[in-house]
C-alpha cells in the first residue's frame, strides 16, 4: 500500500463535528507543530493533511467546539488500535500448536498502549471507527474484539504490502466479514476427522512396520492433506484440466498415496528392500513410471486422472523431486505454463490461465533460504513465465533440518519473502483443521479472481526427527518436550466432535482401529516373489539406436520460401533502418556463389521446423536479439515501441513460436523451460545462457533434472540448451561453458554434446533434434554456441549443404585437398580452434601436405566407428593429435583420451596439444591469451614430440 492510500483509508474513517476539531488542530500545527497534543503531532506526522482539507482547499472552524480535546484524542487512539489489528493482529495471533512462541501477545495490538480503556471504547460508536462494521457490532469495543477474531485467532493474514486496491478491499471484506470462513456441516466435520484419521493411521503403520526407516513423515502437518484434497475437489467444478504440484520430502508418502491415489501395496513393496524376497505389489495396482536406475521412494512424482464423475475432471501431478528441496518449483511452473499453452497455430500460443494452475508445498527453513525460490516467485508476473497464480504452502516444522529459527533466517516470518512479490500470507495454526480448509479455499478463490499467487503459511511442528532415524531432542529439547506432550490432530479435533455431540466417545477408536485394519489386510494380502540380486533396469533401446537415419534436408524452394517469408513486415511497421539493411542482406544467402551465416542457418532451422509443424520455445537473457546481435527475431518499431516477430509472418507455419527474453536468472529459467519440455513433448524447447558459464549457477537443474531425470525416473526432455564458448581473450568468465562437466555427466546416451563448427551443421542438428520430439528416442541436447564464429564467413555454408545433407558427427577440415593417403598426422579437435587452424592452413597449405584434420562435431555420443573408419583409410599415420582450447583438465582430452587409446591399439601415438592444466579457465589478459592460441595452432600442426603418449 503507497503512504497516499494509506492516508486516506485513515482520514475517511473521521465524520461530523470531529472533522472540525481535527481542521482547527492541523491549522495550528501548520503554525506551529509543537503547539498541538503529541499524539495529534504523531498523528499529523504520519498521515499529513485530512483529505478532505485537500480535496476542498477549505477548513472550517464552525464546528470546533462541538467535542472536547479529550473526545478527539480518544477516537483518534481507538482509529488507530483498529488499523494496528489490521496490520500487526497476526503477531499475537494463535497460530503456533506448539513452542516458545505460542500464546504470544503484542503491544501493538493492546489498547492501553494507544491510552484507551474498555470504556473508552464502549463510548464510541462502531461506524466511527469502522464504516463498513455491520449492525450486531454497536461499539469500537466490539469493533476491536470482532478484528481481533479474524486478525488474531488461530488464522491470521498479511495483505498490507499489496499494492492492488481491489485486491486489497477483496481480502478486507472477505476477512472482515467472515465470509471466507467455510461453514462446515456435521458431516462435514465428520468427514474431515475420518481423513486426518487415514493419514494419521497410514503414518503410523509405516512407523511400526518399517521400523527406523526414512520416510519424511508428515506428522504434525497432517492437515496439509485435507487442505489438498479441498483443492482438488473445488477444480472439478471449474475449467481446470491439470493440477501441477511440487513438493520436497515432508508428508511425501502422505499425499503420493492420499491425494495422487498411489497404491498402498506399491509403496509397502518400495520399502521392503529383502535381496531374496522381494514383496510386489499385488495385481491391478496402479502403475507409476519409472527410469532405469530407479530413486528413492520419497523423491518420486506420480500422476493421476480424478473426478471422472464430475464436470470438470482434472489430472494431477505430483513432480518426481530430488534432494535439492526447493529446485522443483521452477520445473513445476514450467509443467503449468506448457499446459494452458496452445500451440498448433502460427504466432504466440494461446494461454488459457483456468485450464492449469501449480501448487507449490515448502519447507519453512528452505522456503526463505534458498535462493531459488525467490527466482520463481520473479517469474511469477512476467509474461513469458507467469501461470497465472500458484497456491504455496509452507509446511512449517519451526526447524529446519536440526537447525532453530533464529539461526536459519533474519525475517520474522519463513513466508516474509513473499512480500516483496505482493502475495497475500495466511499464517494458520496446523492443529486447527476447519481454519486450515477455510485458508486453503480463500487461496483457491483469490487465485480465481486475480490470478496471482497467495501463500499459506501452515504452522505445525514435526513430531520426529528430520529423518525418524535422528534424535531431535538433542538440539531441540525444549520444543520436543512440548511436543512429547502435546495431542495429535485427530485426538484435538476428535474431542472438539464430541464435546459439539458430532461423534460418540468410540468413533475416533473404530476410525483409527478400521484404518488400521485396511492397511494390514493389504500388506498381508501382497506376494513375495523370489528374486535374484536385484539389477537396475536396461537403457530403452530407443535410445541405444543411433540418430544416423533422420533426414533434414530441406528442398532449396523451399528454403528459399521460408527466407522470403523471414523478411517481410506488417503494412507501417518502422523497423530501425540500420538493422534492417543488415538483415536484407540475407535475402540473397541462398543465391549461387552465396553462403549462409550462422544466423541465417538458425532462422531457417526454426522457420523449416514450425513448417514442420513443431511449436518452438526458445528463452535466455536477451535471446530475442541474441547476446551478439546476430538473432533479431523480435523487432521494435522505432515510431511506436510495438515489436514483430518475423517467425510470426511465415505463411508456411503450422505451430507457434514463442521466444521471450528471461530475468537475469538462471537455475529458475532453466528449470521452468525444463519442466515446460516434459509437459509439452511436442514441443522443441531451448534455452541460451548469455555466456556459457553462466549455466554454472544452475548446475542442480543440469545434474539433478536434465542429465539424470529419465534415468531416474522416466521423465522425458527433448530440450537444448545453447551455451556460448570459445577462447577469444575475454577471460575467464566469458571463455569457456564448462564442456568438460556436461561429458562427465554423459552416460547411457542420456543427452547429446555438441561443439559445430558450420552454420549447416547447426541447421542439420536442430532439425535432427526437433525430428526426435515425442519420440521414445528424445533426449537433450548440449550445445557449445559460437560467439566470434557467429560472424566469420569460414563457418558460414552453401546452399548444397543444407539441401543435400544430413547432421554429421564428424566431418573433415572443410577446403583440405590433399589425400588421407599422404597424411603422417591425424589431428582431431573440436570447435573454433579447429577454424583458427583452418585459417592458418589456408595461408600456406602445401606447408601441411602431411597432415589429415578431422572436426568432432558431436562429442557425445562419440562417433568411435567413423574415426576408425578415418584412421584406417590413412596408411600412412605416424601419430594422432587431440587439440583443444581448453586447459588440460578441462575440455574433452579426459573424457576422449581413454576411447581413442583403446581405438589406437598401440599401433600410433596419442599426443596432447592445449593448454597446460589450470585452475581457472583462461587467462585474464588479451596478448597473453593471443601468444597462447598461437602456440597450440602452430603446435597442432607442426608437432615434432612432447605430448602425452601412451
Amino acid at each position: 500500500m503507497t503512504q497516499q492510500e494509506s492516508n486516506e483509508r485513515f482520514w475517511k474513517n473521521f465524520h461530523g463535528p470531529n472533522m472540525g476539531y481535527v481542521e482547527e488542530q492541523y491549522e495550528a500545527y501548520l503554525e506551529d507543530p509543537t503547539s498541538v497534543d503529541l499524539s495529534l503531532k504523531e498523528l499529523f506526522d504520519e498521515h499529513g493533511a485530512p483529505t478532505w482539507l485537500i480535496e476542498s482547499g477549505v477548513s472550517s472552524k464552525a464546528t470546533a467546539g462541538a467535542n472536547s480535546y479529550n473526545d478527539i484524542k480518544k477516537l483518534t487512539s481507538a482509529l488507530k488500535l483498529v488499523e494496528a489489528i489490521r496490520r500487526y493482529g497476526h503477531l499475537e495471533a494463535d497460530i503456533y500448536p506448539v513452542g516458545l512462541e505460542k500464546g504470544r501477545k503484542s503491544a501493538l495490538i493492546d489498547p492501553t498502549s494507544y491510552g484507551l480503556t474498555k470504556g473508552d471504547l464502549e463510548a464510541i460508536p462502531s461506524h466511527w471507527v469502522w464504516e463498513e462494521s455491520p449492525s450486531y457490532v454497536k461499539t469500537a469495543l466490539d469493533v476491536v474484539n470482532h478484528l481481533k477474531e479474524q486478525y488474531a485467532g488461530p488464522i491470521s493474514f498479511e495483505y498490507d504490502h499489496v499494492n492492488n486496491d481491489q485486491e486489497r478491499k477483496w481480502l478486507q471484506q472477505k476477512i472482515e466479514s467472515g465470509s471466507f470462513k467455510y461453514d462446515f456441516s456435521p458431516e462435514d466435520k465428520k468427514q474431515l476427522l475420518e481423513k486426518l484419521t487415514d493419514v494419521e493411521g497410514f503414518e503410523n503403520f509405516l512407523a511400526k512396520t518399517f521400523v527406523a526407516q526414512k520416510r519424511f513423515s508428515i506428522e504434525g502437518l497432517e492437515i496439509m492433506v485435507p487442505m489438498l484434497d479441498r483443492i482438488v475437489q473445488n477444480s472439478f467444478y471449474d475449467e481446470t484440466e491439470n493440477i501441477l504440484m511440487g513438493m520436497a520430502h515432508r508428508g511425501r508418502l502422505s499425499v503420493l498415496t492420499h491425494i495422487l491415489g498411489k497404491p498402498f501395496d506399491k509403496l509397502f513393496s518400495e520399502f521392503h528392500h529383502s535381496s531374496d524376497k522381494e514383496l510386489i505389489p499385488s495385481a491391478g495396482s496402479q502403475a507409476i513410471t519409472y527410469g532405469w536406475t530407479g530413486d528413492v521412494k520419497y523423491h518420486f512424482g506420480a500422476e493421476r486422472q480424478a473426478g471422472e464423475e464430475k464436470p470438470s475432471p482434472t489430472r494431477i501431478t505430483l513432480a518426481h523431486n530430488p534432494s535439492h528441496l526447493e529446485f522443483v518449483n521452477p520445473v513445476v511452473e514450467g509443467f503449468t505454463r506448457a499446459a494452458q499453452d496452445f500451440r498448433f497455430e502460427r504466432g504466440y500460443p494461446k494461454q488459457n490461465k483456468n485450464k492449469a494452475f501449480s501448487i507449490l508445498i515448502h519447507g519453512d527453513a528452505a522456503f526463505i533460504g534458498e535462493g531459488v525460490v525467490a527466482e520463481t516467485l520473479n517469474m511469477s508476473a512476467l509474461p513469458g513465465y507467469q501461470t497465472g497464480g500458484t497456491i504455496h504452502i509452507i509446511a512449517n516444522n519451526q526447524v529446519g533440518f536440526t537447525t532453530s529459527q533464529d539461526q536459519g533466517r533474519s525475517t520474522r516470518y519463513a513466508s516474509d519473502l513473499a512480500k516483496g512479490f505482493e502475495i497475500p500470507i495466511i499464517h494458520v495454526n496446523a492443529d486447527n483443521p476447519e481454519a486450515c480448509v477455510s485458508a486453503v479455499m480463500l487461496a483457491y478463490e483469490y487465485r480465481k479472481a486475480f490470478n496471482k499467487d497467495f501463500l499459506i503459511d501452515l504452522v505445525g511442528y514435526r513430531r520426529f526427527g528430520h529423518n525418524e532415524m535422528d534424535e531431535p531432542r538433542t538440539t531441540q529439547p525444549q520444543l520436543y518436550k512440548d511436543i512429547d506432550n502435546h495431542p495429535t490432530i485427530t485426538a484435538i479435533y476428535g474431542e472438539q466432535l464430541q464435546q459439539q455431540g458430532i461423534i460418540d466417545e468410540d468413533a475416533l477408536q473404530v476410525m483409527k482401529d478400521a484404518v488400521q485394519q485396511k492397511l494390514q489386510d493389504i500388506y498381508n494380502n501382497m506376494k513375495e516373489n523370489s528374486t535374484n540380486e536385484p539389477e537396475a533396469k536396461p537403457v530403452p533401446e530407443a535410445l541405444r539406436n543411433g540418430l544416423d537415419d533422420i533426414e533434414t534436408a530441406v528442398p532449396l524452394d523451399q528454403l528459399k520460401a521460408l527466407n522470403e517469408g523471414l523478411l517481410k513486415r506488417p503494412e507501417g511497421f518502422n523497423s530501425f533502418k540500420k538493422l534492417e539493411k543488415i538483415l536484407s542482406k540475407r535475402k540473397d544467402a541462398l543465391e549461387d556463389g552465396n553462403k549462409a551465416d550462422w544466423a541465417t542457418a538458425e532462422a531457417l532451422a526454426y522457420a523449416s521446423i514450425l513448417a514442420d509443424g513443431i511449436p518452438i520455445r526458445l528463452s535466455g537473457q536477451d535471446a530475442e536479439r541474441g547476446t551478439f546481435a546476430h538473432r533479431h527475431l523480435v523487432l521494435h518499431d522505432v515510431e511506436t515501441g510495438e515489436t514483430y516477430c518475423p517467425m510470426h509472418g511465415i505463411e508456411q507455419a503450422k505451430a507457434t513460436f514463442d521466444i521471450h527474453n528471461s530475468p537475469l536468472s538462471e537455475v529458475a529459467v532453466l528449470g521452468f523451460e525444463y519442466g515446460y519440455s516434459v509437459e509439452a513433448p511436442k514441443t522443441l524447447v531451448l534455452w541460451e545462457a548469455q555466456f556459457g558459464d553462466f549455466a554454472n549457477v544452475a548446475q542442480v537443474i543440469f545434474d539433478q533434472f536434465i542429465a539424470a531425470g529419465r534415468a531416474k525416473w522416466g521423465e522425458k526432455s527433448n530440450m537444448v540448451c545453447l551455451l556460448p564458448h570459445g577462447y577469444e581473450g575475454q577471460g575467464p568468465e566469458h571463455s569457456s561453458a564448462r564442456l568438460e562437466r556436461f561429458l562427465t555427466l554423459a552416460a547411457e546416451n542420456n543427452w547429446i554434446v555438441a561443439n559445430v563448427t558450420t552454420s549447416a551443421q547447426f541447421f542439420h542438428l536442430l532439425r535432427r533434434q526437433a525430428a526426435l520430439v515425442n519420440s521414445d528416442a528424445a533426449r537433450p541436447l548440449i550445445v557449445m554456441s559460437p560467439k566470434s564464429l557467429l560472424r566469420n564467413q569460414r563457418v558460414a555454408s552453401e546452399p548444397k549443404e543444407f539441401t543435400d545433407n544430413n547432421f554429421r558427427p564428424l566431418i573433415p577440415q572443410p577446403g583440405l585437398a590433399r589425400t588421407s593417403e599422404s597424411a603422417k598426422r591425424l589431428v582431431i579437435g573440436s570447435g573454433k580452434v579447429m577454424v583458427d587452424i583452418e585459417e592458418t592452413m589456408s595461408k600456406d597449405e602445401d606447408k601441411y601436405d602431411h597432415v589429415h584434420i578431422l572436426r568432432l562435431e558431436q562429442i557425445y555420443p562419440l562417433p568411435l566407428k567413423e574415426m576408425e573408419s578415418i584412421i584406417n583409410s590413412c596408411p600412412n599415420l605416424e601419430e594422432v593429435v587431440w587439440v583443444q582450447e581448453e586447459p588440460k583438465n578441462m575440455g574433452s582430452w579426459n573424457f576422449i583420451k581413454e576411447p581413442l587409446y583403446k581405438l589406437l591399439d598401440g599401433k600410433l601415438e596419442l599426443k596432447y596439444v592445449g593448454r597446460c592444466e589450470r585452475s581457472s579457465p583462461a587467462v585474464g589478459e588479451p596478448n597473453i591469451h593471443k601468444t597462447e592460441q598461437n602456440r597450440i595452432v602452430r603446435e597442432a600442426l607442426e608437432l615434432s614430440k612432447g605430448g602425452d603418449s601412451k
